[in-house]
């Protein structure tokens, strides 16, 4: 007779994780807005972040309850929270190190500005260290929350590492050959079609994520 896994209980550590991840959501969003949409920003500021706090885990509950019918949309669901928070951790460090560094080359102990430097300079530089940060944030959310794994393996940390690299590969790719070699539709420019081709890298590298993540790094 064959014994079924029970399905696992919203936990404490569940709600926690959705309350969490909802304010660090909600705050990390704010200087990324500002900088994207000042007018928008000033206009919904003070509801960001109450907003995620309930957003949030309201979605993981919904996600969890679909997931008694399909069990890994449950998983889809927390995955899907720490890919946002992933983001957001990725364009904090960058906007912070493009802010902090950009005031400390480009200034003098005077106040001059000191010619020759931009922001640019270091560009590639800012964006591998967020890059970095990013991915270790997103490693311990992935491991002991979204695939709740509490064992330790030497490799884990460099297999999760490599199968972000290679989604993130996966996900330029897809967009470059979206925009470069698929004819627009509907009549759309070349700025619109740029983002139907970023969109679609973005799902392809992330499906490659969730199926390296399971079947790879955390796998049981």
């Amino acid at each position: 007779m064959n014994e079924q896994t029970a399905y696992p209980a919203f936990s404490k550590k569940d709600m926690i994780a959705g309350v969490v991840s909802g304010l660090l959501i909600g705050t990390l969003s704010l200087p990324v807005l500002r900088a994207a949409k000042p007018t928008i920003y000033e206009q919904v500021s003070l509801m960001i972040i109450p907003f995620f706090l309930i957003a949030t885990p309201f979605g993981l509950a919904i996600a969890y309850l679909i997931g008694k019918k399909l069990p890994v949309i449950w998983q889809l669901g927390k995955f899907g929270v720490t890919g946002v928070l992933n983001v957001l951790v990725d364009l904090g460090v960058l906007s912070a190190l493009t802010f902090l560094m950009k005031a400390y080359f480009n200034v003098d102990s005077k106040g001059a500005v000191i010619a020759g430097l931009s922001v640019l300079t270091f560009y590639s530089l800012y964006k591998s260290i967020s890059f970095i940060i990013a991915n270790i944030n997103s490693f311990f959310w992935n491991k002991y929350w979204t695939f709740n794994q509490d064992g330790e393996k030497k490799t884990e940390f460099f297999q999760f590492f490599l199968v972000s690299i290679v989604g993130f590969l996966i996900n330029v790719f897809v967009a470059s050959f979206v925009f470069k070699f698929v004819q627009p539709v509907a009549g759309l420019n070349s700025d619109q079609w740029g983002l139907i081709g970023a969109g679609a890298g973005s799902v392809v590298g992330l499906v490659w994520n969730f199926m390296g993540y399971k079947f790879i790094v955390f796998k049981k």
